[in-house]
């Protein structure tokens, strides 16, 4: 990949992070089109997070370039990118325990400068439990609410850090469909990072493989799955 380019909604260029005289990325480049759900996986210690953390800006970059929408945006901080249509959720939820769940998203509606909290809360399935604390709803809701605070504000790009962590395989499926629908509603661009093969397959049209900091593979989930390298470095028997 080489040169700007205003088409992508999310573009890394040569992106590399040291740590000391560890290499967790290296120069790697990765490009979503507007509208895409990608999915991003490797086994443990790929540099899957490593990347999602360059791109959201809570990680700095050793070298490279980070674009959204043909803007640079490699010199500013997480809130500023935040605030540019990037919004990042993580492996554990961050959700506030004893805040109720409006209240919550009311106040990431708030720091994100939007007014959209009830169209949120309404398509995460969430106004039912508006009223109830963090702490008393389930974890399947939980995902659903670290989900909402992620989408206040409609983003133009969304990166999931194992969004489906913890949850049942109904439940995986459920958020799975849940969040291929707002992204086709939205408009969303989304970077999924994810272990369970069953929602990677089943929502994303393509797929990125890191592989010791470096990208294995890219293509399509058919593509990817039949890779005797991907399958030998990832996937092993689940990708029969």
């Amino acid at each position: 990949m080489t040169g700007a380019r205003t088409d992508w909604a999310l573009e890394g260029e040569g992106l590399t992070r040291r740590f000391g005289g560890f290499v967790a990325l290296d120069n790697v480049s990765i490009a979503l089109r507007p509208g895409e759900i990608r999915g991003l996986i490797g086994p443990n210690g790929a540099g899957k997070s490593t990347l999602m953390d360059v791109l959201s800006g809570r990680g700095a970059a050793s070298g490279g370039r980070v674009r959204l929408l043909g803007q640079d945006i490699g010199a500013l901080p997480a809130r500023l990118r935040r605030r540019a249509g990037l919004a990042r959720s993580f492996q554990k939820t961050n959700i506030f325990p004893d805040l109720t769940v409006e209240q919550q998203v009311r106040l990431a509606a708030r720091a994100a400068e939007a007014d959209n909290a009830a169209e949120v809360l309404d398509a995460l399935n969430l106004t039912a439990l508006a009223q109830r604390r963090g702490a008393d709803i389930g974890y399947g809701d939980q995902r659903r609410l670290d989900l909402a605070l992620a989408l206040v504000g409609r983003p133009r790009v969304l990166l999931l850090d194992e969004p489906a962590a913890g949850l049942s395989m109904s439940e995986s499926l459920t958020l799975a469909a849940l969040l291929r629908d707002l992204a086709a509603r939205w408009q969303v661009t989304v970077l999924i990072v994810e272990h369970d093969m069953e929602v990677i397959f089943s929502i994303c049209s393509h797929l990125t493989v890191l592989h010791l900091g470096r990208i294995l593979a890219e293509g399509s989930p058919d593509e990817v799955r039949a890779m005797p390298e991907v399958i030998t470095a990832y996937l092993g028997s689940s990708a029969a």
